[in-house]
């Protein structure tokens, strides 16, 4: 009996195996978007520093999630060949000191470019390690295991947002940036002595018509095709409300701080528990319904953030952070699951789509906010989820 047949070498939940690797993947997770989306909150302080709209400020994500993007699909089909844990450490190793040298600039282009620098090194991690979960976790523990590695995603979009902005407020943008690059580097050092080797991945030769044809063939795949839609809406929305929630709020009639906006970034602990939670309900209630389920609360949270009041603003980010984890989880475990063969190429489709919803819409929907306003950014973020809901009934 080989290896992948052999469900005895697959870590289960409950074995000090599995505990291991998930703890690795959630190191990872948590490094990968705490140093992504550190600059989230620094925007409004980036568009003051270097002179630059809001819009133009948003360059310093969408540029790196764009990067992470288009190599994504490179780095996914090089890790067929080159194996996982080694790409992996070395795309964060990468990415930790590329956003250390962002300390060091003080040129708005040059910042640019080591955030898409930066982004390009972390496209080894996420499709690889989606591609990990799918290749070593038992399938009946692997909804929980993606589960756990989107919630390291979110505590690290949570720590990175909270702490850059409260670092700012002590010493600039410089000094967020540096401390969220330390944390990367300690990450990294857990994610080295946690993970275990690979035990089914199994190399491809390196052939370009062999990696073409994994993606013809993923592509042809119908229910991939509906996931890597829902990845594109999902998350270009969710980050065009993120991304302009800061100007929002820091302008009347809130008036509020960088370290006070970055709080509100604490509502990405429910995205911890939802993706775990949502997870563990597919088996219950199928993956169409979680995930309308999901979209949902998306949706509501949207309506939420349009009224004026403060209060009500917060109750809708933390349904709208619900909602995604929840549905980001469930459609990435999917992806895994319906892929037949090359399952890192798959991931890294998956994940493509999913950044360049957040580069072309989290960049776009700045302009709707710089000459419409925030009511009809509002309604833009809606009709991109009741798309999102209407296109998960096929699945």
């Amino acid at each position: 009996m080989n290896a992948d047949s052999d469900s005895s070498t697959h870590f289960k939940r409950g074995t000090a195996a599995y505990r291991r690797a998930t703890l690795a993947l959630f190191c990872a997770g948590f490094a990968t978007f705490a140093m992504l989306y550190c600059v989230q909150p620094l925007l409004p302080l980036l568009a003051a520093h270097f002179s630059v709209s809001a819009a133009s400020s948003s360059l310093a994500l969408s540029l790196a999630t764009l990067s992470l993007a288009l190599c994504l699909l490179v780095s996914g089909a090089l890790a067929e060949s080159w194996g996982r844990k080694p790409v992996m450490v070395a795309a964060l190793s990468l990415a930790s000191l590329l956003g250390l040298a962002c300390v060091l600039v003080d040129s708005w282009n040059l910042l640019l470019l080591l955030r898409a620098l930066l982004g390009l090194a972390l496209s080894g991690m996420p499709a690889l390690a989606m591609a990990y979960v799918g290749e070593e976790f038992d399938p009946d523990s692997l909804p929980a295991a993606m589960g756990l590695y989107i919630g390291g995603t979110a505590l690290g979009g949570l720590l990175g947002r909270l702490l850059s902005g409260l670092l700012s407020d002590i010493g600039g943008w410089q000094l967020a940036l540096g401390g969220i690059a330390g944390l990367g580097l300690l990450s990294l050092g857990l994610f080295v002595w946690l993970l275990p080797a690979s035990r089914h991945f199994k190399a491809q030769p390196l052939s370009l018509r062999g990696l073409l044809g994994n993606f013809s063939q993923h592509l042809s795949n119908p229910i991939l095709r509906q996931l890597f839609l829902q990845a594109f809406l999902l998350m270009g929305g969710f980050v065009a409300l993120f991304n302009y929630i800061g100007f929002r709020l820091a302008g009347a009639p809130f008036g509020l701080s960088s370290t006070v906006i970055g709080l509100l970034f604490t509502v990405y602990l429910v995205g911890i528990f939802s993706a775990g939670w949502a997870g563990r309900l597919v088996p219950r209630f199928g993956v169409r319904a979680v995930l309308q389920g999901g979209v949902g609360l998306m949706l509501i949270g949207v309506v939420l953030c349009s009224t004026p009041w403060l209060i009500a603003i917060i109750v809708g980010l933390a349904l709208f952070t619900l909602g995604f984890f929840a549905a980001h989880a469930v459609a990435s475990g999917q992806v895994g699951l319906h892929a037949r063969g090359a399952k890192a190429q798959a991931s890294a489709l998956y994940l493509c789509a999913y950044y360049l919803g957040s580069s072309v819409v989290g960049y776009a929907a700045g302009y709707v906010w710089e000459h419409a306003g925030w009511l009809p950014l509002m309604a833009v973020l809606a009709a991109l989820f009741v798309l999102a809901a209407w296109w998960a009934r096929r699945l």
